[in-house]
């Protein structure tokens, strides 16, 4: 069993930056995949960002790369988001989630926290 809490949003002008942190328990949360959704107000959840369990894969939306980038520190059982060059249509609430592997986390993931709201002003 994986529990993952997410912590770091706020509010932020368009064009700055926030770092989300996903803490997780469990023993096994290292062998984890980890990955990053987010639902803006009347659309579907939709996938940001994916990494593996030992940090040495990445994966992101078209709308994200190369303005966000997700790591893990497995020490501290925890995975972060730094985003950067936030655009007003980065307003949603974020979650993590958690999986086996890349394919399952970026399609029905495992194990879900209960997200954190992000609002970029204009």
């Amino acid at each position: 069993q994986v529990q993952l809490v997410e912590s770091g949003g706020g509010l932020v002008q368009a064009g700055g930056s926030l770092r989300l942190s996903c803490a997780a328990s469990g023993r096994t949360f290292s062998t984890y995949a980890v990955g990053w959704f987010r639902q803006a107000p009347g659309k579907e959840r939709e996938f940001v960002a994916a990494i593996n369990w030992s940090g040495g894969t990445t994966y992101y939306a078209d709308s994200v790369n190369g303005r966000f980038t997700i790591s893990r520190d497995n020490a501290k059982n925890t995975v972060y988001l730094q985003m950067n060059s936030l655009k007003p249509e980065d307003t949603a609430v974020y979650y993590c989630a958690a999986g086996p592997t890349m394919v399952v986390v970026t399609t029905t993931p495992r194990y879900w926290g209960q997200g954190t709201q992000v609002t970029v002003s204009s």
